[in-house]
């Protein structure tokens, strides 16, 4: 049995139209989905920053990368 959901064919070609079907079910979905209010974050103090490790190898990757990119 299978899922009409779910693409298992070769891919499409066309992108664009995909992404425009996708663009006008989520304009559609919209307005039956409330956005939740909005509220202030507020910072944490470092007392309560815990538990936290990176690898060694992550941070030299995350040091040697630009601002955006890479």
């Amino acid at each position: 049995m299978t899922n009409p959901g779910i693409h298992t064919g070769p891919a499409r070609a066309d992108q664009d139209v995909d992404l425009a079907a996708l663009r006008g079910d989520c304009a559609r979905m919209a307005p039956r989905w409330a956005a939740p209010g909005r509220r202030a974050a507020r910072p944490v103090p470092p007392s309560r920053i815990h538990g936290v490790s990176v690898p060694a190898s992550a941070a030299r990757l995350l040091a040697a990368m630009a601002e955006y990119g890479d």
